[in-house]
């Protein structure tokens, strides 16, 4: 799927992005980009069908842990990660941006998806290209999104939703 809008790459900003595996991509988020309604309530269906989805759901056990050790590797050298969840087929990560969004997420993707194919016996493009991200615009715009972070494991009902949730604000 390709985003309409462009990415707003802002250093010393706090970043909201979102990205999915590629087998997580399904006839209905294929076909959503068509849809003629306003892109924060595409991003609402995106997340409300991912959460309920089995498709691409390669994100359990160890491969959590995968991507956990990932995000910390390099905090506070590319970004100050302030939250992330890691749901069975997408991720959600908050940070403070630190060097240019794109550099970001190609290291968050690439290095993920090497180590996740090797774990999972795959050989395979992992991640979808495109990614979602949103400029935090105030405090209130960080609460929202640190929250909907926070509990969004939980939402979906599943029984590890602790182990997939970092925050500074715990």
């Amino acid at each position: 799927m390709k985003s309409k809008l462009s990415h707003i790459d802002l250093y010393n900003y706090c970043q909201f992005v979102t990205f999915r595996t590629k087998d997580s991509l399904t006839p209905f988020l294929q076909n959503i980009k068509y849809k003629n309604i306003i892109n924060s309530k595409k991003q609402y269906l995106i997340d409300k069908h991912l959460d309920n989805s089995k498709a691409g759901s390669y994100l359990f056990g160890e491969n959590i842990k995968i991507c956990k050790d990932i995000f910390f590797e390099k905090n506070k050298i590319y970004y100050d990660l302030l939250a992330f969840s890691v749901m069975p087929n997408h991720i959600h990560i908050l940070f403070k941006q630190k060097i240019s969004l794109p550099k970001i997420i190609k290291y968050l993707k690439a290095k993920s998806a090497v180590e996740l194919n090797k774990n999972l016996k795959k050989d395979n493009s992992f991640w979808a290209k495109d990614y979602y991200d949103k400029v935090i615009r105030d405090s209130n715009h960080f609460e929202v999104v640190y929250n909907y972070i926070k509990y969004n494991a939980s939402k979906a009902n599943l029984e590890d939703a602790n182990e997939r949730f970092y925050g500074v604000y715990e």
